[in-house]
């Protein structure tokens, strides 16, 4: 497993992050994902064989906020 912190722009209360959270958990290869809000971040654990970071980028986009 590969561990990886993404930025997270555009979160502002709790639900973002459940929202950030269940975005990642969702990606296939994701085993674990953290999304800490004061930090504007997410450290997610992932088999890099089954997703790339990139991909991981994409599914926090895809939720709404901005990933760096």
């Amino acid at each position: 497993m590969d561990e990886v912190v993404i930025k997270v722009a555009g979160m502002s209360c709790q639900g973002c992050v459940k929202g950030v959270t269940a975005a990642l958990a969702g990606v296939p290869g994701v085993s674990d994902a953290a999304v800490d809000l004061a930090a504007a971040q997410a450290r997610v654990r992932f088999d890099p064989a089954r997703v790339t970071v990139e991909a991981l980028r994409q599914a926090v986009e895809a939720a709404g906020f901005e990933a760096g």
